[in-house]
């Protein structure tokens, strides 16, 4: 009896240490081998990769390392090579040619929208604005509203903020210009550049100036200046890759669809290490508490590594939902 109990009480053993060495293996990198995180070069996507890099390295154990990243060049690299391993920010309609390609090729799949709104551009106003005149709600609105917007160096027409030069939303906004019927109204105005759009932004609120022009979201822009996009139509698909066409005949008002923004990964990592891709299919933010959390690293001036700290601390509620508890137990004691 005494043999049979002590039988009992070693398989019993066993058996919880197996399923111990299960669960830890579970949470592992599997058999990936180093995994490399595109860095983009703006701040909500390098800060992405910062916090994507911190979870697998502490949580999961993984040879995890960034490397430098932009839009073209890595998804591109990603069709060919199959590197780097994650683009945790990888805005699709940017790339559509590449990505529609990389999905019939099947080396490369979206895990997750990272942005829960999707990526937002439009035309965006400060939010004392929609405060102060309640009347303008819509781009549609804009026409019959442009003296709120007027422009003391061009008196009598408002001023819109375009795109900057070579950027895709400089021919998008040019149509929606004329398709909104504004060329008696407004003063297309070119920024020049991304940081003179930025800094047009910082004047108009720091004297809470009316300001109307294109900005997308989510940015630290949007969430430090406290900016609100106008209201659209329903987007007609038809309709809208006309505005995207410098040569569009007849420029129709339509909604601008949201942004597909995607955490891009290479088909292989889920076999090697399905335990990461789980977290990667759940890897999501709010579009208001990403741009509020860029907003913190521009006013302190933070590195995006310091970003992706802040939000680990911070934002626990966010990410913490992504993993697995003993996971995210190892990224707090990490930090």
């Amino acid at each position: 009896m005494k043999q049979t109990t002590r039988f009992t009480t070693l398989a019993a053993l066993a058996l919880a240490g197996m399923a111990q060495a299960q669960t830890a293996a579970a949470q592992d990198c599997g058999t990936a081998g180093t995994i490399t995180i595109a860095e983009m070069t703006w701040l909500s996507a390098a800060t992405l990769a910062h916090v994507t890099q911190k979870i697998m390295a502490a949580g999961y154990g993984c040879d995890a390392q960034l490397v430098p990243g932009d839009t073209v060049p890595t998804a591109t690299s990603m069709l060919t090579r199959s590197e780097p391993t994650v683009a945790p920010e990888l805005w699709v309609s940017t790339v559509q040619a590449q990505w529609d390609q990389m999905q019939e090729k099947g080396n490369v799949y979206k895990a997750s929208d990272i942005f829960s709104g999707g990526g937002q551009d439009g035309l965006w106003v400060p939010d004392y604005v929609l405060t102060q005149h309640p009347e303008i709600k819509t781009i549609e609105d804009l026409a019959a509203n442009w003296q709120v917007f007027e422009d003391n160096q061009n008196p009598g027409k408002g001023r819109l903020y375009n795109g900057p030069p070579g950027w895709a939303s400089e021919v998008i906004i040019t149509n929606y210009y004329k398709a909104l019927k504004l060329e008696d109204s407004f003063e297309l105005f070119s920024p020049g550049s991304g940081e003179n759009l930025k800094a047009s932004i910082a004047r108009a609120v720091a004297q809470k100036q009316p300001w109307v022009g294109y900005y997308w979201g989510p940015s630290d822009v949007v969430g430090k200046f406290g900016l609100v996009r106008l209201g659209m139509p329903d987007s007609d698909k038809d309709k809208f890759t006309c505005l995207t066409d410098a040569n569009c005949a007849d420029p129709q008002v339509t909604g601008w669809a949201a942004g597909e923004v995607a955490v891009a990964v290479v088909s292989d990592l889920k076999e090697q290490a399905p335990a990461v891709a789980e977290f990667l299919a759940k890897m999501q933010v709010p579009n208001d508490e990403i741009s509020t959390v860029l907003a913190w690293g521009d006013d302190n001036g933070a590195t995006p590594e310091e970003v992706a700290v802040h939000f680990l601390k911070d934002y626990e509620a966010i990410w913490t939902t992504w993993v697995p508890a003993e996971v995210a137990e190892k990224v707090k004691a990490s930090l």
